[in-house]
């Protein structure tokens, strides 16, 4: 029982990395019907951007001014990445999707043009904190891993309820036809949610570098699981998202475990088909769904 309890600790707080980048994907696909393939690439540049501009490759900043800066260059690096397939988008949903893998490919392109393909390693700069509640362990990370998905969800659940992009994003959301008649850009949308996808995917990305190793496809195959959790929780819910990512992450530690770990691909597939086969837009529909 005592393993049982803390492998879903360690699954909710993987789970939450896994949301940050489940929403992020959720986010564009709600604003113009586009499955961003890309998001993980993006997210690892980023990454590696800290890196970068911490380790003396670029810069030798202090870690949060080198996140900052890296938070400018990526709100820019989304713009233009949206801008690259904005003139697909009302065309086809799918050939705006398949763009997006090219858009992916050449974020990889540029990482191992800026950084090389050598493994390298990038840490919080987090006190070396740990604490035993029963059977848990508990560590400076996981609290920051914690702190920094709520505040996310806090601040995005304000960005889109209490903002006027946010009112407008959900108009688009909910019929982008109507809302093109009444006069909403709906490229401005598309904008924003692919801006506030790029930042949840650096923060996302900078919580995942400690828990492996940074490379130009680690972080990209990390957010397999992000997609997976998307699916789970319906790429129309932003609370799917995080029900599916925490969904994932339990799953995930407790197949490791009793199971074998050699598998993780296989039953994130596993669960996406399963997913698909009972609940085929998300777990959340059997509920009617959730607006926002």
């Amino acid at each position: 029982m005592d393993d049982l309890i803390g492998l879903i600790w360690a699954g909710v707080v993987s789970g939450c990395l896994y949301a940050m980048g489940a929403i992020g994907i959720v986010l564009i696909y709600k604003s113009s019907n586009v499955v961003n393939f890309a998001h993980g690439n993006l997210a690892g540049l980023a990454a590696f951007l800290v890196f970068g501009f911490t380790a003396g490759l670029f810069a030798n900043m202090a870690w949060g001014a080198a996140v900052l800066l890296t938070l400018v260059i990526m709100v820019a690096v989304m713009a233009i990445s949206y801008f690259l397939i904005a003139p697909l988008v009302f065309k086809s949903d799918l050939t705006s999707t398949i763009a997006t893998l090219g858009v992916g490919l050449i974020a990889q392109g540029a990482t191992q043009l800026l950084f090389g393909s050598n493994v390298v390693s990038l840490d919080l700069p987090l006190p070396a904190w740990r604490n035993q509640f029963g059977p848990i362990r508990v560590t400076s990370y996981d609290l920051a891993v914690l702190g920094a998905t709520a505040l996310a969800i806090g601040l995005l659940y304000l960005l889109i309820e209490r903002t006027r992009i946010g009112i407008a994003f959900r108009a688009v959301s909910a019929n982008p036809y109507a809302s093109r008649v009444c006069g909403l850009n709906l490229r401005r949308v598309h904008l924003f949610s692919w801006i506030t996808a790029g930042v949840l995917g650096l923060v996302a990305s900078l919580l995942i570098v400690p828990t492996t190793f940074l490379s130009s496809t680690s972080v990209a195959a990390f957010m397999l699981q992000a997609f997976a959790a998307a699916v789970v929780g319906g790429f129309n819910s932003l609370p799917g998202a995080v029900v599916g990512g925490i969904l994932i992450g339990v799953i995930m530690n407790l197949l490791s475990f009793y199971v074998s770990a050699e598998f993780n691909n296989t039953y994130l597939l596993l669960t996406i088909l399963l997913v698909l086969n009972v609940f085929p837009k998300g777990v959340l529909a059997i509920r009617g769904g959730a607006r926002v």
